[in-house]
């Protein structure tokens, strides 16, 4: 029998999937307390999977005792530990924002629930599988979910953008599904370690590789594959909201980083590298000056999500450059953790500005800031990480993709590191700007309608810290990313 602490990585991914059974059957009434107790029981099994990961490397548990082929292998290594952890930490806040933010909405209530606990579990579960046709049902499981949530409000625009969501998921599924198909065809293997050793660089396997690569980038939003990211998170309630960016949208850049690294190493060649950077600096770009034109404050902070996501695939150009890998490496990896904590909290902050006034509308924000002062500081905090400003974890992660670039030669990469920084400081500024800007006449434009719960006020502040924490104690994070760190990086 495995002892308890082998049983971690399982548990990380069956806990919130029971919960959600349990907060389905109960109800409503019960599902809040139920969900709390599921996230902290969560929260310990990934807690226990990150020491023993950082403690004794890569951990590796066969799910019935059956080896792959025939049976399901969950494996963590540093990366899959560090999601699992960022992935903790939003989803506990998002529980207990959640129970404050749908308290007496009992319909809605008895809805998000089960939905959201679901797709904690397979948002663990796609850190976790090793293995390509597994990835596939965690990452059908996750879009499941996120698209009734998108539509919880009921109305013409929040169905509309799950429906597109759902129609643009299913189109990158069968991408990724038909690419994961060749690749068995060519290796006779849908492991990830044993795909990486058996495909070689041929015309099968690159077909292959392209198709999975558009389906995760279409997930991802990846521009110009973005088309739904906007609507749906600016639809869907603000626990959801926070969770579709910081993490729903992250997993697809997560496995795009993954698969190139483990299993196409041998399809990195320069051009290919610098065909996926040019599509991240895309994003970069595109979404910052889309950000820079939105009037209301959600759509704002989706756009950021297009522009902030597209800093990862920066790696994948710098991968092949021995001066830049390592550095790069880090700076990737540590990106995606420091946009989660920092996004989860602009969306939860921006939750409680529409939860108080009842519209998020820039032109209403002049003279806010006093009003809602704790929201208004979480937003500025989190947008400080997002601009990349010591001393918060999005700086680090800039640092290192930065330097990684100038030490490798990789000039462009750096100016796309350095401008994105700045168009994000000039949305992030004329949001910031409106809710300090002195009060017109007779008191703000938008006056609090609603008491704001302190669970509310508080949980978005708390992430926005968590990214100045994580930007002045970086070195247990990093060292946990030497972990199974991928073989093509030298």
């Amino acid at each position: 029998m495995a002892e308890l602490g082998a049983l971690s990585l399982p548990l990380a991914f069956f806990l919130p999937l029971l919960t959600a059974l349990a907060a389905f059957l109960l109800g409503a009434r019960q599902a809040p307390w139920l969900a709390g107790i599921g996230a902290l029981a969560t929260v310990a099994a990934v807690a226990d999977a990150v020491r023993r990961v950082a403690a004794h490397g890569p951990q590796a548990y066969h799910l019935g005792g059956w080896a792959p082929p025939l049976g399901v292998e969950l494996y963590a290594d540093g990366l899959a530990a560090l999601m699992l952890a960022m992935t903790a930490a939003v989803a506990l806040a998002v529980t207990a924002y959640a129970g404050a933010y749908l308290h007496g909405q009992g319909q809605a209530a008895e809805r998000f629930w089960p939905l959201w606990l679901v797709q904690w579990a397979a948002l663990n579960g796609t850190f976790l599988s090793a293995d390509l046709f597994n990835l596939y049902v965690m990452l059908e499981l996750v879009t499941l979910t996120a698209v009734p949530l998108v539509a919880m409000a009921g109305d013409r625009a929040s169905l509309g953008a799950a429906m597109r969501y759902l129609l643009l998921a299913l189109i990158a599924s069968l991408a990724y599904l038909l690419g994961v198909a060749l690749l068995y065809g060519g290796t006779g293997t849908l492991h990830l370690r044993e795909v990486g050793e058996l495909a070689g660089a041929g015309g099968p396997t690159a077909v292959a590789a392209a198709l999975v690569t558009a389906g995760l980038l279409l997930k991802a939003a990846i521009f110009p594959l973005h088309a739904w990211l906007a609507p749906a998170h600016s639809s869907a309630p603000a626990p959801a909201s926070a969770a579709l960016s910081a993490l729903v949208a992250q997993a697809g850049v997560y496995l795009v980083l993954r698969l190139w690294l483990w299993a196409f190493p041998a399809l990195l060649s320069p051009v290919v590298g610098w065909g996926l950077g040019g599509l991240g600096a895309a994003s970069v770009l595109y979404g910052s000056l889309q950000a820079l034109r939105q009037s209301r404050l959600k759509p704002v902070i989706a756009y950021s999500t297009v522009a902030q996501l597209g800093y990862p695939l920066l790696l994948l150009p710098l991968a092949a450059v021995p001066a830049a890998a390592s550095q790069a490496w880090q700076g990737a990896a540590y990106f995606i953790v420091a946009h989660g904590l920092a996004k989860a909290g602009a969306f939860l902050a921006a939750g409680n500005v529409y939860y108080s006034l009842g519209h998020d509308r820039l032109a209403g924000l002049r003279g806010l800031a006093p009003e809602l002062s704790a929201s208004v500081l979480a937003l500025g905090l989190a947008w400080v990480s997002l601009m990349g400003l010591p001393p918060t974890a999005g700086f680090l992660a800039k640092w290192q993709l930065l330097s990684g670039a100038l030490a490798g030669g990789q000039w462009p990469w750096a100016v796309v590191v350095v401008l994105g920084g700045l168009l994000a400081a000039g949305y992030g500024f004329r949001v910031l700007a409106t809710a300090h800007a002195a009060a017109p006449p007779g008191g703000p434009v938008g006056r609090p309608a609603r008491r704001l719960p302190w669970r509310m006020a508080a949980t978005p502040l708390l992430l926005a810290l968590a990214v100045y924490l994580l930007g002045v104690s970086a070195v247990p994070a990093l060292r946990l990313l030497g972990q199974g760190a991928p073989e093509a990086l030298g």
